[in-house]
């Protein structure tokens, strides 16, 4: 019988995570990344996003700790994207690639930072793929720097560098499976049911849509379809049947949700599951990447330490999206957690907000409608979300104590829908918000949310707007 002990498992493990493997797929993965984000920045200044969410809006939501975070001017915030695009081209020829990607992953977190209402989950995938690039050497093939920089060039790189990436695109996958575990999802087909019922138009396949029951189907393929997708990616067999299902898959999600860039972010960055040298089957073998004849192994010391923040990497991203469950009450009402936990098109909230504002010495209150302050981007995704709601009373309080005010008191009537169900209260209406810090702990200020099942919805019912 053979015993593997836990110490010798590591050792075995850290021996194959230090082998090494082509580095194809890693430059190609390079490459890809560079059309994605190179694509999507121009997509921004060709619409006019920028001056939607950048420019238009007199005031911005900040991300907790980083209040500190402003936008540029108008002319500095197109400049932004423009070197955005710039920064996608040097990425995806391969060009100074250390400076430009590291320079692509503080621009592109900066932009991000800026608005808490412009937050979706690739936008946090992209900054996170940005980082870890910073640290592969995705630039030693098929790249400038290897053509002006011979000494860089190899032909090979540790199994580690693929490990990350794959890891990464896994968590995504999973958790997005885990956050569809819920009873809406599973045993009531909402918030799918909602959305496809409103695209009944659809040629050929239109009618079906308003069926309740293939919600409900779609809604289980969509559950096992992210589960087991990073496992069946990782097993070589099965690997070429589920790329196709993650192609059809992305492909259907991106037409009937619209949901931006995050379908083909997703089919591309699944290609890092193939073997490590799948481009070479596409190039000529005059061109495989190759290693110069001065090529070193890193230091043992610097793979050592190099492993364990890879390792610390990963452990974080695990816990991430987990302390969602160490919050009381559902997490699509509550909001505490969803954010950086992959829940991906998992809820349809909308809400009707009204500020109420009362003073020192008066008896009446003063009734404040969001739309003074926000766009109608801003105050569709303020009106559902409790710590977004609590940041502009804090800025209504500060602007009637900047009149003079005294005794400043706010406090919020907000109506929100979860899934198609009835309106009802989201925050306590009795709470003071103005004297609420925004925080870690559990919220007391925020309502239960609802206990009944969401309703069955047909061709009458439309809804527009499509939970991130």
């Amino acid at each position: 019988m053979i015993t593997t002990t836990p110490k010798a498992w590591l050792g075995q493990m850290r021996e194959r995570a230090t082998e090494s493997v082509d580095i194809s797929s890693l430059a190609v993965f390079r490459m890809l990344f560079g059309v994605m984000t190179g694509i999507g920045a121009a997509r921004f200044l060709a619409n006019g996003w920028v001056e939607q969410f950048f420019v238009k809006p007199d005031f911005f939501f900040t991300y907790w700790g980083f209040g500190w975070v402003e936008p540029l001017s108008p002319a500095g915030m197109h400049a932004a994207f423009v070197a955005l695009v710039v920064l996608s081209l040097m990425i995806i020829i391969g060009l100074f690639y250390r400076a430009a990607i590291i320079s692509f992953f503080v621009l592109f977190t900066y932009v991000e930072l800026i608005d808490v209402s412009n937050y979706l989950n690739h936008y946090y995938l992209v900054s996170l793929l940005a980082l870890l690039l910073s640290f592969l050497p995705a630039n030693a093939a098929w790249s400038v720097d290897a053509l002006i920089r011979p000494s860089i060039r190899r032909a090979k790189t540790a199994a580690y560098h693929i490990w990350l990436l794959r890891f990464q695109i896994g968590v995504v996958y999973f958790y997005a499976g885990i956050a569809k575990t819920g009873s809406d999802w599973l045993v009531h087909g909402q918030p799918l049911n909602i959305w496809l019922s409103s695209r009944v138009d659809t040629p050929v396949i239109g009618p079906f849509l308003d069926l309740w029951w293939i919600a409900l189907a779609m809604g289980w393929a969509g559950l096992l379809n992210d589960l087991l997708m990073p496992f069946l990616l990782s097993w070589k067999r099965s690997r070429p049947f589920a790329y196709a299902i993650i192609v059809v898959f992305h492909v259907v999600t991106g037409y009937f949700f619209r949901i931006g860039m995050f379908p083909l972010i997703m089919m591309v960055s699944a290609t890092i599951f193939f073997g490590p040298g799948w481009p070479k089957r596409f190039v000529p073998e005059r061109f495989w990447p190759t290693d110069a004849a001065s090529s070193r192994r890193a230091h043992a010391g610097l793979r050592k330490v190099a492993m364990t923040l890879a390792l610390g990497y990963c452990l974080l991203h695990v816990m991430m999206p987990l302390r969602a469950f160490a919050y009381p009450g559902n997490v699509l009402w509550n909001e505490q957690g969803m954010r950086w936990s992959w829940r991906v098109l998992v809820r349809e909230k909308n809400g009707a907000v009204t500020f109420r504002v009362k003073v020192a010495n008066r008896q009446k209150e003063y009734y404040v409608s969001p739309s003074r302050y926000l766009t109608s981007h801003q105050e569709r995704e303020m009106s559902s979300q409790p710590d977004l709601i609590l940041q502009l009373a804090h800025h209504i309080g500060d602007e009637y104590e900047q009149k003079g005010f005294e005794d400043v008191q706010v406090r919020v009537d907000a109506q929100v829908s979860l899934n198609g169900r009835a309106p009802r209260p989201m925050i306590n209406p009795n709470f003071d918000l103005f004297q609420v810090r925004d925080g870690l702990a559990p919220a007391a200020w925020i309502l239960p949310g609802p206990d009944q099942a969401p309703p069955r919805l047909g061709s009458r019912s439309r809804f527009n707007t499509i939970s991130k």
